[in-house]
């Protein structure tokens, strides 16, 4: 051996060689690392994330108010129009009743809509004046024109994040009665004098039905807060949440946006009414939203024009003489508007579903969700057309997202069939759970659970509607308490169905049309108003708020008070006629809690 191969020791000959394994050599990958992210940026989401809770809670505050209103002003009447069919005790004995559910889910439904919008409006603006005056107490510069620039606040990062933070902390926004709002009892009052006038000769004495009466007003009163509980206010607002997280988080503008806005808003405000003591706001925006409450700034939201707008929310132009322009259009007024035409489309898709168009079906209803998007059923029907398409990812997300508004027996039970059909069984059994928690005598969401379990031998299905014994706790079925016995005798009366039905909107009626563009409807008191009006324009001209160009949307600028009915009610006419589906002109129904009637099912 050569001397350069001594040092190599020679392997016995019975020992066979062993070859290492090929080692192949990978190619190096790259991990991508997350971009670290600016501070305008990181400044940016901070912001944006405040604005979008702040307007959370605002419109669980807001929107709370709302409903107290409703109980107080509407409660009363829809309680003596079931009296008049069922007697003075009929709401007491059928105030839990899914029909009297269903007729509150669609009005508030409705209401969620507008306030989707309105406090968006509001809420922008509030937490905008919390910006502002956070800045000019740290001798921040605010322009004139221009409002507060981000950039600005960069210096005072760790001051944002720290608001974020208490922010973030804060319980989940949902419906309760604001602690400084009173009793019921001016709807009492109200409510027994006016049956008093009606039906006193009837009834008899009036210690006999009085405390019936009540007593049913109350248990409406309770019903309406839990429907209202099914709604989550995290659900709405989808064009402000579109722009917070798609448009102003990254592009390092968002207050920049937000200061052209609302920067002449907030001025002129305090230039007319002052900062007045309660509107001194610090950082943590007393005065305004979330901390402000209880205050003169909490106002209805139903009761003002908030159309302070400009090019900046793509509408045309203000005229030159801003003085003397006219608001002629409310929020209310062109939201019914886009209902009607979102409704015209979705009952294009009802025509392609029945007819087993589905492709087509699916086309309309998404057109009529863009359309609408803060109202979920349109994402029901889409999820309906895609279970037909067997598009179960489809469906489960047309789900998902109305689920995200209300918590629906058809959301749940469509999403856990489209679950289903994915193999994700667990899945599928919360939802139809989720179902039993809202209806616990849902006879086809316990079928589909009793498939969906692993059987067990003691269980067998009940052929009636009543939940199944003894598996109904398995099922997850709530065991409800059986209600109080009502300190008054129950009689036939009491047993009569009623069923509740929203009228169509004068706005799709061609009759109703006049040459005024704010129709008017005649209430039984011989009382005109203005459907969905609620403008009181005299009380926002003297507070100096209306302003905005809202008839753009009907492609009405500038023109005279005249040109301008006449363009609307063209275009009312124009919409009308394309509301024909198949020979046919729509009926469109807007729940809400002035056009309806109560009518005898039975």
């Amino acid at each position: 051996m050569p001397a350069k191969y001594s040092h190599v020791k020679k392997r016995a000959a019975t020992t066979p060689v062993k070859k290492s394994p090929s080692k192949k050599t990978l190619p190096t990958q790259q991990v991508e690392r997350p971009i670290p992210l600016s501070p305008v940026t990181k400044l940016e989401r901070a912001i944006a994330r405040i604005i979008l809770l702040r307007y959370e809670q605002d419109i669980a505050r807001l929107f709370s108010t709302r409903l107290y209103s409703i109980a107080l002003v509407h409660l009363p009447t829809f309680v003596i129009r079931c009296a008049a069919l069922g007697g003075p005790g009929w709401a007491a004995y059928n105030a839990d009743t899914d029909e009297i559910k269903d007729f509150f889910r669609a009005a508030i439904g409705m209401d969620m809509r507008q306030a989707g919008e309105r406090v968006a409006t509001k809420s922008v603006l509030w937490s905008y004046t919390a910006f502002r005056h956070f800045a000019m107490s740290n001798n921040i510069h605010v322009c004139q024109k221009r409002g507060l620039h981000s950039n600005r606040l960069l210096p005072h990062y760790d001051a944002v994040k720290s608001h974020l933070e208490s922010l973030e902390a804060m319980p989940p926004p949902a419906f309760a009665k604001p602690p400084h709002l009173g009793s019921l009892e001016e709807g009492e009052i109200a409510l027994e004098q006016a049956c008093e006038a009606k039906y006193a000769s009837i009834w008899g004495p009036k210690n006999e039905w009085c405390p019936k009466l009540r007593l049913g007003y109350e248990k409406l009163s309770q019903t309406l807060w839990r429907v209202a509980r099914e709604f989550d206010v995290r659900g709405y607002g989808t064009v402000l949440r579109d722009k917070l997280t798609t448009k102003w988080c990254d592009c390092g503008c968002s207050t920049d946006h937000l200061g052209e806005v609302c920067e002449r808003t907030v001025r002129e405000d305090e230039e007319e009414n002052g900062v007045r003591l309660g509107k001194q706001r610090e950082w943590d925006g007393r005065g305004s939203g979330v901390f402000g409450w209880d205050t003169d700034e909490e106002e209805d939201i139903w009761e003002i024009s908030l159309d302070f707008g400009g090019p900046e929310f793509g509408l045309e132009p203000l005229p030159e003489n801003e003085d003397n322009f006219e608001n002629d259009m409310t929020i209310g007024e062109l939201m019914e508007w886009r209902f009607v035409k979102a409704e015209r489309k979705k009952e294009e898709g009802n025509v392609a579903f029945r007819k087993g168009d589905y492709l087509s079906a699916v086309q309309h209803y998404q057109a009529a969700y863009d359309i609408e998007p803060e109202l979920p059923h349109y994402q029901l029907n889409l999820a309906a057309a895609n279970l037909k398409l067997s598009n179960w990812i489809a469906a489960e997300a047309a789900c998902t997202k109305a689920l995200s508004q209300h918590h629906s027996v058809k959301g749940y039970f469509r999403r856990a069939k489209a679950r289903k059909m994915l193999g994700r069984d667990e899945e599928a059994i919360r939802d139809l759970r989720a179902i039993l928690k809202l209806q616990p005598t849902n006879v086809d969401a316990i079928q589909e659970l009793v498939l969906l379990l692993p059987p067990a031998p003691s269980e067998t299905l009940s052929s009636s509607t009543s939940s199944i014994n003894p598996s109904g706790e398995r099922l997850g079925i709530v065991k409800t308490k059986k209600p109080k016995p009502l300190p008054f005798a129950r009689t036939g009366l009491d047993d009569r169905r009623l069923k509740f039905v929203h009228v169509p909107t004068p706005a799709a009626d061609p009759s109703l049309l006049g040459s005024c563009p704010h129709h008017t409807h005649v209430c039984e008191h011989g009382h005109h108003h203005h459907h969905h009006g609620h403008s009181h324009k005299e009380k926002d001209k003297e507070k100096g708020k209306s302003r905005g160009t809202t008839l753009a949307a009907a492609g009405i600028g500038s023109a005279s008070k005249r040109e301008k009915e006449q363009a609307l009610e063209a275009e009312m006419l124009r919409v009308l006629e394309a509301m024909k589906v198949d020979n046919l002109t729509l009926s469109i129904v807007a729940p809400g809690w002035d056009r309806y009637v109560v009518r005898r099912a039975d």
